[in-house]
Protein backbone atom coordinates (compact mmCIF):
# COMPACT_ATOMS: atom_id res chain seq x y z
CA UNK A 1 0.00 0.00 0.00
CA UNK A 2 1.28 3.57 -0.93
CA UNK A 3 2.64 5.26 2.38
CA UNK A 4 0.50 8.33 0.93
CA UNK A 5 -2.85 6.60 1.44
CA UNK A 6 -4.31 6.35 5.15
CA UNK A 7 -5.59 2.92 5.48
CA UNK A 8 -8.84 4.71 6.91
CA UNK A 9 -9.78 6.51 3.59
CA UNK A 10 -12.03 4.24 1.98
CA UNK A 11 -12.85 6.47 -0.87
CA UNK A 12 -9.13 6.36 -2.38
CA UNK A 13 -8.43 3.22 -1.40
CA UNK A 14 -12.06 2.34 -3.59
CA UNK A 15 -10.93 4.11 -6.21
CA UNK A 16 -7.62 3.09 -6.28
CA UNK A 17 -9.22 -0.65 -6.47
CA UNK A 18 -11.05 0.65 -9.25
CA UNK A 19 -8.67 2.03 -11.19
CA UNK A 20 -6.11 -0.82 -11.09
CA UNK A 21 -8.92 -2.91 -12.23
CA UNK A 22 -9.79 -0.93 -15.19
CA UNK A 23 -7.21 1.32 -16.51
CA UNK A 24 -5.90 -1.94 -18.85
CA UNK A 25 -9.50 -1.25 -20.94
CA UNK A 26 -8.66 -0.53 -24.51
CA UNK A 27 -11.84 0.84 -25.95
CA UNK A 28 -12.44 0.35 -29.57
CA UNK A 29 -14.92 3.65 -29.95
CA UNK A 30 -14.36 6.61 -28.19
CA UNK A 31 -17.62 8.05 -26.33
CA UNK A 32 -18.67 11.96 -25.59
CA UNK A 33 -19.67 11.60 -22.22
CA UNK A 34 -22.04 14.32 -20.64
CA UNK A 35 -22.41 15.20 -16.71
CA UNK A 36 -24.93 17.65 -16.51
CA UNK A 37 -25.71 19.37 -12.86
CA UNK A 38 -28.74 18.15 -11.60
CA UNK A 39 -31.34 20.76 -11.48
CA UNK A 40 -33.71 18.69 -8.61
CA UNK A 41 -33.59 21.07 -5.46
CA UNK A 42 -33.57 17.15 -4.06
CA UNK A 43 -31.25 15.57 -6.03
CA UNK A 44 -27.35 15.85 -4.86
CA UNK A 45 -25.69 13.11 -6.59
CA UNK A 46 -23.53 12.53 -9.46
CA UNK A 47 -22.72 9.84 -10.92
CA UNK A 48 -18.87 10.25 -11.51
CA UNK A 49 -16.29 11.48 -9.51
CA UNK A 50 -12.64 12.47 -10.61
CA UNK A 51 -11.39 9.05 -10.53
CA UNK A 52 -13.83 7.65 -12.86
CA UNK A 53 -13.61 10.46 -15.08
CA UNK A 54 -9.04 9.68 -14.93
CA UNK A 55 -10.28 6.01 -16.12
CA UNK A 56 -12.78 7.13 -18.77
CA UNK A 57 -10.31 9.84 -20.53
CA UNK A 58 -7.14 7.32 -20.08
CA UNK A 59 -9.50 5.07 -22.33
CA UNK A 60 -9.58 7.38 -24.72
CA UNK A 61 -13.09 9.42 -24.02
CA UNK A 62 -14.26 12.64 -23.59
CA UNK A 63 -15.40 13.98 -20.62
CA UNK A 64 -17.54 16.88 -20.30
CA UNK A 65 -19.19 18.11 -17.01
CA UNK A 66 -21.35 21.29 -16.17
CA UNK A 67 -19.98 24.38 -14.19
CA UNK A 68 -20.94 23.09 -10.35
CA UNK A 69 -22.19 19.88 -11.11
CA UNK A 70 -20.11 17.73 -8.32
CA UNK A 71 -20.98 20.83 -5.93
CA UNK A 72 -23.23 19.43 -3.50
CA UNK A 73 -21.49 16.00 -3.11
CA UNK A 74 -18.69 18.13 -2.16
CA UNK A 75 -16.59 17.86 -5.34
CA UNK A 76 -15.49 20.56 -7.06
CA UNK A 77 -14.45 21.44 -10.63
CA UNK A 78 -10.88 21.57 -10.17
CA UNK A 79 -11.19 18.43 -9.35
CA UNK A 80 -12.25 17.01 -12.46
CA UNK A 81 -10.51 19.09 -14.74
CA UNK A 82 -7.39 17.88 -13.31
CA UNK A 83 -8.80 14.48 -13.57
CA UNK A 84 -9.33 15.35 -17.83
CA UNK A 85 -12.81 16.28 -18.00
CA UNK A 86 -13.89 20.10 -19.94
CA UNK A 87 -15.77 21.77 -17.55
CA UNK A 88 -18.31 23.66 -19.69
CA UNK A 89 -20.37 26.78 -18.52
CA UNK A 90 -24.20 25.50 -19.32
CA UNK A 91 -26.11 22.34 -19.95
CA UNK A 92 -27.27 23.47 -23.53
CA UNK A 93 -23.97 23.40 -24.49
CA UNK A 94 -23.14 19.88 -22.72
CA UNK A 95 -26.27 18.59 -24.10
CA UNK A 96 -25.43 19.59 -27.48
CA UNK A 97 -21.63 18.39 -27.76
CA UNK A 98 -22.58 15.14 -25.81
CA UNK A 99 -23.67 11.33 -27.17
CA UNK A 100 -24.26 9.75 -23.80
CA UNK A 101 -25.88 11.71 -21.11
CA UNK A 102 -24.91 10.69 -17.41
CA UNK A 103 -27.54 11.32 -14.95
CA UNK A 104 -29.02 10.64 -11.09
CA UNK A 105 -32.50 11.46 -11.59
CA UNK A 106 -34.48 11.28 -14.65
CA UNK A 107 -34.76 14.35 -16.71
CA UNK A 108 -36.79 16.84 -15.84
CA UNK A 109 -39.67 19.00 -18.05
CA UNK A 110 -37.35 21.59 -18.40
CA UNK A 111 -34.75 19.39 -19.41
CA UNK A 112 -36.93 17.78 -22.00
CA UNK A 113 -36.00 19.85 -25.09
CA UNK A 114 -32.48 19.52 -24.44
CA UNK A 115 -32.45 16.21 -25.24
CA UNK A 116 -30.74 15.31 -28.55
CA UNK A 117 -32.11 12.99 -31.37
CA UNK A 118 -29.93 9.56 -31.22
CA UNK A 119 -28.58 10.56 -27.71
CA UNK A 120 -27.95 7.29 -25.30
CA UNK A 121 -29.67 8.32 -21.95
CA UNK A 122 -28.26 6.40 -18.63
CA UNK A 123 -30.51 7.27 -15.14
CA UNK A 124 -32.70 6.39 -12.85
CA UNK A 125 -36.88 6.09 -14.13
CA UNK A 126 -38.51 6.20 -10.64
CA UNK A 127 -41.47 4.19 -11.99
CA UNK A 128 -43.64 6.21 -9.50
CA UNK A 129 -43.08 9.58 -11.29
CA UNK A 130 -42.76 8.70 -15.19
CA UNK A 131 -45.48 10.16 -17.39
CA UNK A 132 -46.10 8.53 -20.84
CA UNK A 133 -45.17 11.97 -21.84
CA UNK A 134 -41.51 10.76 -20.78
CA UNK A 135 -41.53 8.23 -22.91
CA UNK A 136 -42.98 9.15 -25.72
CA UNK A 137 -40.42 12.00 -26.13
CA UNK A 138 -37.52 9.59 -26.03
CA UNK A 139 -39.36 7.08 -28.51
CA UNK A 140 -39.61 10.27 -31.11
CA UNK A 141 -36.06 11.31 -30.34
CA UNK A 142 -35.03 7.80 -31.24
CA UNK A 143 -32.95 7.88 -27.83
CA UNK A 144 -31.73 4.75 -25.64
CA UNK A 145 -32.61 4.72 -22.58
CA UNK A 146 -31.13 2.93 -19.57
CA UNK A 147 -32.24 2.92 -16.38
CA UNK A 148 -30.59 2.31 -13.40
CA UNK A 149 -33.45 0.14 -11.11
CA UNK A 150 -33.54 -1.96 -14.49
CA UNK A 151 -29.90 -2.95 -14.45
CA UNK A 152 -29.32 -6.39 -13.78
CA UNK A 153 -26.37 -8.94 -14.20
CA UNK A 154 -26.94 -12.75 -15.43
CA UNK A 155 -26.50 -13.45 -11.46
CA UNK A 156 -30.03 -12.26 -10.97
CA UNK A 157 -28.53 -9.39 -9.17
CA UNK A 158 -29.05 -5.51 -9.40
CA UNK A 159 -25.79 -3.88 -8.96
CA UNK A 160 -26.73 -0.17 -8.86
CA UNK A 161 -30.20 -0.83 -7.00
CA UNK A 162 -28.64 -3.06 -4.04
CA UNK A 163 -25.95 0.33 -3.68
CA UNK A 164 -28.59 2.38 -3.13
CA UNK A 165 -30.72 0.36 -1.17
CA UNK A 166 -27.88 -0.79 1.40
CA UNK A 167 -27.54 3.22 2.16
CA UNK A 168 -31.77 3.45 1.76
CA UNK A 169 -31.54 0.87 4.46
CA UNK A 170 -29.22 2.56 7.00
CA UNK A 171 -30.30 5.91 6.45
CA UNK A 172 -33.98 5.07 7.05
CA UNK A 173 -33.67 4.04 10.60
CA UNK A 174 -31.20 6.99 11.11
CA UNK A 175 -34.21 9.29 10.14
CA UNK A 176 -36.44 7.56 11.86
CA UNK A 177 -34.63 7.99 15.35
CA UNK A 178 -34.54 11.57 14.71
CA UNK A 179 -38.28 11.79 14.27
CA UNK A 180 -39.06 9.93 17.53
CA UNK A 181 -37.35 12.50 19.06
CA UNK A 182 -38.69 15.67 21.44
CA UNK A 183 -37.50 18.09 18.52
CA UNK A 184 -40.39 17.05 16.50
CA UNK A 185 -42.84 17.43 19.75
CA UNK A 186 -43.81 13.73 19.78
CA UNK A 187 -43.09 9.97 21.34
CA UNK A 188 -40.18 11.22 22.58
CA UNK A 189 -38.17 8.05 22.49
CA UNK A 190 -34.67 6.42 21.96
CA UNK A 191 -34.59 3.28 19.42
CA UNK A 192 -32.54 1.36 21.83
CA UNK A 193 -34.48 2.23 25.12
CA UNK A 194 -31.81 2.07 27.90
CA UNK A 195 -31.36 -0.02 31.13
CA UNK A 196 -34.81 -0.57 32.49
CA UNK A 197 -36.35 0.92 29.86
CA UNK A 198 -37.76 -1.53 26.83
CA UNK A 199 -36.11 -0.36 23.03
CA UNK A 200 -38.63 1.28 20.85
CA UNK A 201 -40.18 -1.49 18.11
CA UNK A 202 -39.09 -0.97 14.11
CA UNK A 203 -41.56 -2.66 11.98
CA UNK A 204 -39.82 -3.82 8.62
CA UNK A 205 -42.07 -4.42 5.51
CA UNK A 206 -40.17 -6.51 3.09
CA UNK A 207 -36.81 -8.90 3.37
CA UNK A 208 -34.99 -7.32 0.51
CA UNK A 209 -31.41 -5.22 0.70
CA UNK A 210 -33.32 -2.50 2.01
CA UNK A 211 -35.10 -4.42 4.72
CA UNK A 212 -32.16 -6.34 5.70
CA UNK A 213 -29.57 -2.80 5.98
CA UNK A 214 -32.86 -1.18 8.36
CA UNK A 215 -32.73 -4.67 10.14
CA UNK A 216 -28.96 -4.20 10.96
CA UNK A 217 -29.13 -0.65 11.39
CA UNK A 218 -31.79 -0.45 13.92
CA UNK A 219 -30.07 -4.03 16.18
CA UNK A 220 -27.07 -1.59 16.38
CA UNK A 221 -29.15 1.47 18.17
CA UNK A 222 -30.94 -1.65 20.46
CA UNK A 223 -34.59 -1.57 19.15
CA UNK A 224 -36.83 -4.56 18.71
CA UNK A 225 -36.94 -5.60 15.05
CA UNK A 226 -40.16 -7.20 13.39
CA UNK A 227 -39.41 -8.27 9.90
CA UNK A 228 -42.65 -9.07 7.38
CA UNK A 229 -42.95 -10.49 4.27
CA UNK A 230 -44.52 -12.99 2.00
CA UNK A 231 -41.28 -14.51 0.23
CA UNK A 232 -40.37 -17.22 3.14
CA UNK A 233 -37.13 -17.88 1.85
CA UNK A 234 -36.09 -14.26 1.90
CA UNK A 235 -37.20 -14.35 5.63
CA UNK A 236 -35.04 -17.50 6.72
CA UNK A 237 -32.29 -16.00 4.75
CA UNK A 238 -32.48 -12.23 7.09
CA UNK A 239 -32.81 -14.90 9.94
CA UNK A 240 -29.89 -16.67 9.56
CA UNK A 241 -27.63 -13.84 8.33
CA UNK A 242 -28.75 -11.78 11.67
CA UNK A 243 -28.50 -14.44 14.20
CA UNK A 244 -32.13 -14.89 14.49
CA UNK A 245 -32.13 -11.47 16.51
CA UNK A 246 -35.49 -10.02 14.59
CA UNK A 247 -38.69 -11.28 14.70
CA UNK A 248 -40.55 -12.27 11.32
CA UNK A 249 -43.88 -12.84 10.19
CA UNK A 250 -45.75 -13.00 6.48
CA UNK A 251 -46.96 -10.40 5.87
CA UNK A 252 -50.71 -11.37 5.63
CA UNK A 253 -53.55 -8.71 6.80
CA UNK A 254 -53.47 -10.47 10.87
CA UNK A 255 -49.75 -9.83 11.18
CA UNK A 256 -49.22 -6.37 9.67
CA UNK A 257 -52.43 -5.18 11.44
CA UNK A 258 -50.85 -6.96 14.74
CA UNK A 259 -47.42 -5.43 14.21
CA UNK A 260 -48.29 -1.80 12.75
CA UNK A 261 -50.63 -1.49 16.14
CA UNK A 262 -47.12 -1.41 18.13
CA UNK A 263 -45.09 -0.02 16.02
CA UNK A 264 -42.91 3.15 17.15
CA UNK A 265 -41.47 2.85 13.63
CA UNK A 266 -42.10 1.40 9.77
CA UNK A 267 -39.61 1.33 7.36
CA UNK A 268 -41.26 0.64 4.39
CA UNK A 269 -39.40 -1.61 2.08
CA UNK A 270 -41.67 -3.99 0.35
CA UNK A 271 -40.85 -4.00 -3.76
CA UNK A 272 -40.31 -6.10 -7.14
CA UNK A 273 -37.41 -4.95 -8.78
CA UNK A 274 -38.36 -2.77 -11.91
CA UNK A 275 -41.95 -3.10 -10.89
CA UNK A 276 -44.29 -0.69 -9.19
CA UNK A 277 -44.00 -1.28 -5.02
CA UNK A 278 -47.17 -3.53 -3.75
CA UNK A 279 -49.19 -1.77 -1.48
CA UNK A 280 -49.26 -3.66 1.88
CA UNK A 281 -50.70 -1.46 4.05
CA UNK A 282 -54.05 -0.31 4.04
CA UNK A 283 -55.39 3.37 5.52
CA UNK A 284 -57.44 1.81 8.62
CA UNK A 285 -54.09 0.25 9.23
CA UNK A 286 -52.30 3.27 9.74
CA UNK A 287 -55.23 4.88 11.84
CA UNK A 288 -54.73 2.17 14.37
CA UNK A 289 -51.17 3.34 15.13
CA UNK A 290 -49.78 5.37 17.91
CA UNK A 291 -49.92 8.82 17.59
CA UNK A 292 -46.47 10.47 16.71
CA UNK A 293 -45.01 7.13 15.46
CA UNK A 294 -42.68 7.22 12.74
CA UNK A 295 -43.49 5.51 8.89
CA UNK A 296 -40.02 5.96 6.45
CA UNK A 297 -41.32 4.59 3.26
CA UNK A 298 -38.26 4.05 1.22
CA UNK A 299 -40.22 2.69 -1.96
CA UNK A 300 -41.91 6.23 -2.49
CA UNK A 301 -40.00 6.07 -6.02
CA UNK A 302 -41.76 3.02 -7.09
CA UNK A 303 -44.70 4.19 -5.78
CA UNK A 304 -44.85 3.38 -2.03
CA UNK A 305 -46.12 0.22 -0.15
CA UNK A 306 -48.53 2.48 2.54
CA UNK A 307 -51.58 3.92 0.95
CA UNK A 308 -50.79 7.03 3.06
CA UNK A 309 -47.38 7.26 1.74
CA UNK A 310 -47.20 10.31 -1.19
CA UNK A 311 -43.90 11.76 -2.43
CA UNK A 312 -42.10 15.04 0.38
CA UNK A 313 -38.67 16.38 -0.52
CA UNK A 314 -35.98 17.38 1.13
CA UNK A 315 -37.30 20.71 1.69
CA UNK A 316 -40.16 19.86 3.38
CA UNK A 317 -39.29 16.12 4.27
CA UNK A 318 -42.66 15.07 6.36
CA UNK A 319 -46.60 15.96 6.84
CA UNK A 320 -49.33 13.80 9.07
CA UNK A 321 -51.74 11.44 8.58
CA UNK A 322 -53.69 10.08 11.45
CA UNK A 323 -51.13 11.95 13.76
CA UNK A 324 -48.63 9.55 12.43
CA UNK A 325 -45.56 11.55 10.71
CA UNK A 326 -44.88 9.98 7.24
CA UNK A 327 -41.30 10.51 5.84
CA UNK A 328 -41.30 9.49 1.93
CA UNK A 329 -38.18 11.19 0.37
CA UNK A 330 -37.56 9.38 -3.36
CA UNK A 331 -33.87 9.60 -2.92
CA UNK A 332 -33.06 9.30 0.72
CA UNK A 333 -29.37 8.68 -0.65
CA UNK A 334 -29.49 11.92 -1.91
CA UNK A 335 -28.67 13.01 1.69
CA UNK A 336 -25.63 11.46 1.96
CA UNK A 337 -24.12 12.73 -1.48
CA UNK A 338 -20.67 12.52 -1.66
CA UNK A 339 -20.81 9.01 -0.50
CA UNK A 340 -23.86 7.56 -2.82
CA UNK A 341 -21.76 9.26 -5.74
CA UNK A 342 -18.45 7.37 -4.90
CA UNK A 343 -20.77 4.18 -5.11
CA UNK A 344 -22.49 4.67 -8.07
CA UNK A 345 -19.21 5.73 -9.76
CA UNK A 346 -17.40 2.55 -8.87
CA UNK A 347 -20.87 0.62 -10.41
CA UNK A 348 -21.19 2.41 -13.58
CA UNK A 349 -17.83 3.14 -14.96
CA UNK A 350 -17.62 -0.70 -15.87
CA UNK A 351 -20.86 -0.22 -17.60
CA UNK A 352 -19.48 2.97 -19.55
CA UNK A 353 -16.07 0.87 -20.28
CA UNK A 354 -18.01 -2.00 -22.09
CA UNK A 355 -20.16 0.27 -24.31
CA UNK A 356 -16.59 1.90 -25.34
CA UNK A 357 -15.19 -1.76 -25.80
CA UNK A 358 -18.00 -3.51 -27.73
CA UNK A 359 -17.68 -0.88 -30.11
CA UNK A 360 -21.19 0.80 -29.28
CA UNK A 361 -24.31 0.66 -27.67
CA UNK A 362 -25.98 -1.74 -30.28
CA UNK A 363 -23.14 -4.23 -29.98
CA UNK A 364 -22.95 -3.56 -26.26
CA UNK A 365 -26.54 -4.66 -25.70
CA UNK A 366 -25.80 -7.60 -27.24
CA UNK A 367 -22.92 -9.09 -24.87
CA UNK A 368 -23.58 -6.92 -21.96
CA UNK A 369 -26.58 -8.95 -20.38
CA UNK A 370 -26.91 -5.83 -17.52
CA UNK A 371 -26.91 -3.13 -19.94
CA UNK A 372 -29.75 -5.14 -21.78
CA UNK A 373 -31.89 -5.96 -19.50
CA UNK A 374 -31.40 -1.80 -18.18
CA UNK A 375 -32.62 -0.67 -20.89
CA UNK A 376 -35.98 0.49 -21.57
CA UNK A 377 -36.31 2.54 -25.06
CA UNK A 378 -34.88 1.26 -27.80
CA UNK A 379 -34.93 2.42 -31.53
CA UNK A 380 -38.25 3.88 -30.72
CA UNK A 381 -39.45 1.10 -28.96
CA UNK A 382 -40.50 0.47 -25.52
CA UNK A 383 -38.81 -2.78 -24.13
CA UNK A 384 -40.14 -3.13 -20.58
CA UNK A 385 -43.77 -4.90 -20.64
CA UNK A 386 -44.25 -2.98 -17.36
CA UNK A 387 -44.29 -0.04 -18.60
CA UNK A 388 -46.36 -1.18 -21.79
CA UNK A 389 -48.86 -2.32 -18.79
CA UNK A 390 -48.19 0.74 -17.20
CA UNK A 391 -49.18 3.37 -19.77
CA UNK A 392 -51.34 0.97 -22.25
CA UNK A 393 -48.10 1.38 -24.87
CA UNK A 394 -47.17 -1.01 -27.16
CA UNK A 395 -43.72 -2.67 -26.49
CA UNK A 396 -40.80 -5.05 -28.54
CA UNK A 397 -38.32 -7.48 -26.80
CA UNK A 398 -34.94 -5.66 -26.84
CA UNK A 399 -33.80 -9.13 -28.25
CA UNK A 400 -35.83 -8.97 -31.38
CA UNK A 401 -34.95 -5.41 -31.93
CA UNK A 402 -31.21 -6.10 -31.97
CA UNK A 403 -30.56 -9.34 -33.66
CA UNK A 404 -33.50 -8.08 -36.12
CA UNK A 405 -30.78 -4.93 -36.82
CA UNK A 406 -33.71 -3.05 -36.72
Amino acid sequence: MPRDINPLDTEKLGLQTLEKRLMKSDSSMSLKIGLPKEISSDEQRISLTPGGVSVLTANGHEVYIEKDAGEEANIEDREFAEAGAEILPGANELYKKSEFILKVAPPSIDEYELLQPNQLLLSALHLGNTTEKFLKLLIDKNITAVGYEFIRGSDGEYPIVRMMHEITGSMSVQIAAHYLENYSGDLGIMLGGVSGIPPATVVILGAGITGEYAARTALGYGAQVFVLDNDLAQLRRLENALDRRIITATANHQYLFSALQYADVVIGAAMTEGERAPCWVTEPMVSQMKEGSVIVDTVIDQGGCIATSKATTLSNPIYREYDVIHYCIPNIPSMVARTATFALNNVIVPYILAIGDAGGIRECLWENEGLRNGTYVYKRHLTKKTLSNLFDMPYREIEMLIASHI
